[in-house]
Formats: C-alpha cells, sequence, structure tokens
C-alpha cells in the first residue's frame, strides 16, 4: 500500500537542500505519472540511509541494484 504523497514529501526532507530538492521535484512531478511499481520503488529508495541516498544521488556511487540504478536516473533527470 501506498504512502499518501503529503507523507511521502516529509520522508523526502532529507537535511540537504541539494537532495530536498531532487526528492521533491521527482515527487511533485514524476510520482503521479509513475506505475505502482515505481512509486513503491521510490518509497523503499526512501528507506535508505541518508549517506547512500547523498551518494546516489550526487553522483559518488551507482546502486548495485538495477531498479534502484533506473530510478537515480530518473531522479538526476528531475533535478533541473
Amino acid at each position: 500500500m501506498s504512502s499518501a504523497p503529503g507523507r511521502l514529501l516529509w520522508r523526502s526532507r532529507r537535511g540537504v537542500k541539494e537532495l530536498d530538492v531532487i526528492l521533491r521535484n521527482w515527487l511533485e512531478h514524476r510520482y503521479p505519472q509513475a506505475t505502482t511499481g515505481e512509486q513503491a520503488l521510490f518509497e523503499q529508495f526512501l528507506e535508505l540511509p541518508d549517506p547512500e541516498i547523498a551518494g546516489y544521488l550526487l553522483g559518488h556511487a551507482i546502486p548495485a541494484d538495477p531498479a534502484f540504478a533506473a530510478l537515480v536516473t530518473q531522479l538526476a533527470a528531475a533535478r533541473a
């Protein structure tokens, strides 16, 4: 079962402005059109520790999981 978007917005706050902007942009612009699977994957991504999320979103690491790697690519595209 998916979380309400308001709850996801709260969970997307990481305390690092750049991460907050990337996650919020994807949530506001891509999440509504995302498939149920993509939405669930985003929610799973938010469960990762902050340093891991930062490494992925700031380009310091690439997720080993191909699904997370695809999501990180989408998140990076939503950065602008």
